[in-house]
């Protein structure tokens, strides 16, 4: 795939239609600027987002993706199932998305716990022990949401899927 190609030929699609890259992201709800960016083969449209300008211009995913138009469009199962997996990464993205939600507020409460026994110079071993454990927490909680966020987390994600599916093959012993 070469996303210089795809982007022109999005920046073809664009201009038959007379639109101009903010009328564009308008209509599917995101920046100018990714707009720009894909047209300049900066960045790649999200699955779900591709399929809408499938859509939007008539032309096959397979056609926007390998940069060039083709006499024959995608069949209808495989639009389908492109459908599905956007679904399903979607799906993917809003589980990470509260995870990463529940991770940022626990991590909040335990912030609030320590400076409110700061605040109010409460002392004694054990708010000495639990001051730690929040601060402990806290800090592991933000080493977690960097990982995750990070191409690391990609890799782990990746690498729990492969792992999934070996475990369904039958493939890993247990």
């Amino acid at each position: 795939m070469d996303q210089q190609k795809t982007g022109a030929l999005l920046r073809k699609l664009r201009s038959e239609k007379n639109l101009t890259q903010e009328q564009l992201a308008e209509t599917l709800g995101v920046s100018n600027r990714s707009v720009s960016r894909w047209e300049n083969g900066n960045n790649m449209p999200d699955l779900d987002i591709l399929i809408e300008l499938s859509k939007f211009y008539g032309v096959g995913v397979d056609e926007i993706l390998d940069g060039k138009r083709k006499e024959t469009h995608m069949d209808k199962q495989t639009a389908e199932t492109i459908e599905k997996v956007a679904g399903y990464a979607n799906e993917e993205k809003l589980k990470l998305k509260k995870t990463l939600r529940g991770l940022l507020t626990a991590s909040l409460i335990m912030s609030a716990i320590t400076i409110f026994l700061n605040y109010f110079e409460v002392e004694g071993k054990f708010v000495s022990f639990i001051m730690g454990f929040s601060n402990g927490v806290s800090l592991g909680i933000v080493i977690l949401m960097l990982v995750l966020t990070s191409s690391y987390g990609a890799k782990l994600r990746a690498a729990k899927l492969k792992l999934l599916k070996k475990i369904r093959n039958g493939k890993v012993d247990k």
